[in-house]
């Protein structure tokens, strides 16, 4: 591990718990900050759970593009000379040249996939894959609380844990699978996020009827996948819409993404953030791409000019019953429409029904998570710089990436304002740490010895 007999000894800055995107990004801003400083060295580790890194690699579909500008990078909107800016990585992959002919602002997935390998290969240094964080507490010294430590209890691949000491801690753990109530996954019920495994482990051939779930992009981009994929089958396309609406991309809806747009939300009144989730949720949240909606009405239209049909748009319609046959899986669906049901023999059901968060207090458990406030809904409170607000004095940090969409608004797991928010949380450790007193020892040992 890459850690390995100073977990007991060295007291860290800073430690990570997930290496996605959002973390990657915050290292990278850490680095960056100790060239600036090389007088202030930082100590910081991350741990991810995944045995190499990946990103939403089962929805890695052909030819399927970003959502956002190849600028809204791991760095360049805090740091335009980056070495780890997506230009640094097309020049080192020697297709700089390439991409600008290409003239498109919205690289293929798959190539940004490849961008995001290229920098967790340049910071793998700063990472330990396979392992798992399972609890947060705070530290102590002497047997006595110490408001400005904490410890992370790790597991590693072969089940032993050790514990790591940090002075704070940035939780970046990620989305979790949603399916609808009374589904659970398997052989043949699929969630999104497991999609391609899942399609190459079966025979296409098996693949007669197949349907997909929901009405964001990843639905619209499963339903097109299987279509093109599967000339023989049968797809049916259950949303519960009446038909896929539009992502609203254009530059002024798009401002509610600019870093800015995040003081105006967190400082906002009540209204004021009621009205940028009224207005401008259809710039994220299930919508689809324009392309991808044209592509498909395109193929449905195509079939009723040939006068044969496979491809099945069912509207305003629910699964309200999921059950497996000897060969397959029956679902029921539901009309709005005419509230009338219909039975449905399918040999793979996706669900692309999106993500919930992760709740910080399953790491924090429920006695040290009682030293940070929650609203009136029950939401922790969080300052802007995205750290838990403390309500018993502790001076350690614990900083969300995700999870903040109450008080941060719509960008808050997003990548399009993730180098500037990594940055801030970057900055707000980096200060925090400069004005606290620094001949503290660096050693648990020497620390509790001198208490």
């Amino acid at each position: 591990m890459g850690i390995t007999g100073r977990r007991h000894q060295e007291i860290y800055d800073v430690i990570g718990i997930g290496f996605g995107p959002s973390n990657m990004s915050l290292a990278i801003a850490l680095e960056e900050h100790e060239a600036s400083a090389p007088q202030q060295p930082l100590r910081y580790h991350f741990f991810e759970r995944q045995p190499t890194f990946g990103w939403h690699r089962n929805m890695l579909l052909p030819s399927t593009t970003m959502q956002i500008s190849f600028l809204k990078d791991l760095a360049t909107f805090r740091n335009p000379l980056s070495r780890f800016s997506f230009i640094s990585f097309l020049h080192s992959s020697n297709r700089l040249v390439q991409f600008v002919n290409n003239q498109d602002f919205f690289p293929t997935r798959q190539e940004f996939h490849q961008y995001l390998e290229w920098a967790a290969a340049g910071l793998s240094d700063r990472v330990t894959y396979g392992t798992e964080v399972v609890s947060i507490r705070p530290g102590t010294e002497g047997g006595a609380l110490t408001p400005d430590l904490l410890e992370i209890e790790v597991r590693d691949g072969d089940g032993t844990t050790s514990v790591v000491i940090t002075r704070n801690v940035v939780i970046s753990t990620g989305l979790v699978p949603r399916l609808p109530e009374g589904v659970t996954a398997g052989e043949r019920v699929w969630h999104s996020s497991q999609f391609l495994s899942k399609f190459h482990a079966r025979d296409p051939r098996e693949l007669k009827r197949v349907a997909v779930v929901g009405a964001g992009q990843s639905a619209a981009e499963i339903t097109r996948f299987f279509y093109d994929s599967l000339p023989h089958a049968e797809v049916s396309a259950v949303i519960p819409s009446y038909g896929y609406s539009v992502a609203d991309d254009t530059p002024f809806a798009n401002q509610v993404f600019d870093p800015g747009a995040v003081d105006e939300y967190y400082y906002g009144t009540d209204r004021a953030r009621d009205a940028f989730w009224r207005y401008h949720r259809n710039t994220n949240y299930s919508v689809v791409d324009t392309d991808v909606i044209r592509a498909l009405y395109q193929r449905s239209y195509d079939e009723q000019v040939r006068g044969t049909q496979r491809l099945h748009f069912r509207n305003l319609t629910r699964v309200v019953e999921v059950g497996s046959t000897g060969e397959g899986t029956r679902v029921v669906l539901r009309s709005l429409l005419d509230d009338r049901t219909e039975d449905l023999a399918v040999d793979a059901l996706v669900f692309a029904t999106g993500y919930d968060g992760v709740d910080p207090a399953r790491l924090l458990g429920d006695g040290f998570d009682a030293h940070f406030e929650r609203d009136a809904a029950g939401r922790h409170r969080v300052e802007r710089d995205y750290r838990l607000v403390s309500s018993s004095g502790l001076t350690c940090g614990v900083y969300l990436q995700g999870g903040t969409e109450h008080s941060h608004g719509l960008t808050s797991s997003l990548l399009s304002n993730m180098a500037v928010r990594s940055g801030e949380i970057a900055d707000s450790i980096v200060l925090g740490r400069t004005g606290r007193e620094l001949d503290r020892t660096h050693s648990v040992e020497e620390a509790s010895s001198a208490a």
